[in-house]
C-alpha cells in the first residue's frame, strides 16, 4: 500500500487505541481513503492484514457506509441533498444544473477530471434546504443565483 508516512504512522498509532483490532477499521478505512481519495481493493486487503481480519469484514464495512468510495472522483467533490425537505426546494434542479454545467452525470468524474457530483440522503440540514457540500464545505438556503455563484467558484 503506497500511503503517505504520515498516514502510516497515524495507522500504527491508531490501532493502539482498541482492545480488539477489528474495532480500528472504520478509523483506518477514514484515513486511508483521505490519503488516496478512495477504498482500493488493494486497501481492502492492506487494512484486513493490519487487523487480522479476512478482506469480506473490511468489504462489508465498506458496503454498508454510503461515505466510503470504492472508485476515484474528481478533484472537486459536489453532494447533493435528495431527501424530502431539498427535493421539495430545488435540490433536484440544483443537481441537474451542477451537471449541466460540468457536462457529467451523478456519480461519473467530469470529462476534465474536475468534478464529481452525486445524490446523498440527507445533510442533517432540513430547515435550511436545498443543501450541498462542495468536498466539505456547506452551502445552504441555495437560490439560482447562488448556485451560479457556487458553479463559477467551483471550476
Amino acid at each position: 500500500m503506497n500511503l503517505k508516512p504520515a498516514t502510516l504512522q497515524q495507522i500504527v498509532e491508531v490501532i493502539t487505541h482498541y482492545p480488539v483490532k477489528r474495532s480500528a477499521t472504520l478509523p483506518l478505512l477514514h484515513l486511508v481513503q483521505e490519503d488516496v481519495g478512495y477504498i482500493s481493493i488493494e486497501a481492502v486487503e492492506w487494512i484486513a492484514q493490519k487487523l487480522e481480519l479476512q478482506p469480506i469484514n473490511v468489504y462489508e464495512v465498506i458496503t454498508f457506509y454510503p461515505m466510503f468510495r470504492r472508485a476515484p472522483i474528481g478533484r472537486r467533490h459536489i453532494k447533493v441533498c435528495r431527501t424530502l425537505s431539498c427535493a421539495l426546494l430545488g435540490g433536484y434542479k440544483t443537481c441537474a444544473t451542477f451537471e449541466q454545467e460540468f457536462n457529467t452525470h451523478r456519480g461519473e468524474i467530469s470529462p476534465d477530471g474536475e468534478v464529481t457530483i452525486e445524490f446523498v440522503e440527507c445533510l442533517a440540514s432540513c430547515g435550511t434546504a436545498p443543501v450541498i457540500l462542495i468536498d466539505n464545505e456547506r452551502h445552504e438556503n441555495l437560490t439560482h443565483a447562488q448556485v451560479d455563484k457556487l458553479l463559477e467558484s467551483t471550476r
